[in-house]
C-alpha cells in the first residue's frame, strides 16, 4: 500500500511561486509513474503535470506548460511540482497520485488510471 503526503500549498500573489512536494512511502517508488492533479471548488479534478519512472519523460497540461515543472527524487522518494508565475486561476486543491500500471504514455492525464491518491494540499492564488 502506498501512501502519499503533499505539502508545499499556500497563499501566494500572482506573478508568485511555490514548490509543492509530495513524499511517498510505502512501495518501490522508482517504479512508479507520478502525477499531479487540481481540484477547484464545484469543478471535476483536472490533469496538471506527471512524470515517467522509466524515462524520465513529463507531461503537462496546456496552461502548465512554460510556468510548471515537475520533477522527482528517487532516494527521498518525492516529486515535486514547482509552480512560478502562478495565476487567480491557479488556485485549487492539489492532488499527488501514482500510477502503477502498464500504460502510462496512454493514461498520464487520466485520474481514473491512478491507483494512489494523497490527501491534498490547498493553493490560492489573490489577485
Amino acid at each position: 500500500q502506498v501512501q502519499l503526503v503533499e505539502s508545499g500549498g499556500g497563499l501566494v500573489q500572482a506573478g508568485g511561486s511555490l514548490r509543492l512536494s509530495c513524499a511517498a512511502s510505502g512501495g518501490t517508488f522508482s517504479n512508479y509513474d507520478m502525477g499531479w492533479f487540481r481540484q477547484a471548488p464545484g469543478q471535476e479534478r483536472e490533469f496538471v503535470a506527471s512524470i515517467s519512472w522509466r524515462s524520465g519523460i513529463t507531461y503537462y497540461e496546456d496552461s502548465a506548460k512554460g510556468r510548471f515543472t515537475i520533477s522527482r527524487d528517487n532516494a527521498k522518494n518525492t516529486v515535486y511540482l514547482q509552480m512560478n508565475s502562478l495565476k487567480p486561476e491557479d488556485t485549487a486543491f492539489y492532488y499527488c497520485a501514482c500510477y502503477t500500471g502498464l500504460y502510462f504514455s496512454r493514461s498520464y492525464s487520466l485520474s481514473g488510471a491512478y491507483n494512489y491518491w494523497g490527501q491534498g494540499t490547498q493553493v490560492t492564488v489573490s489577485s
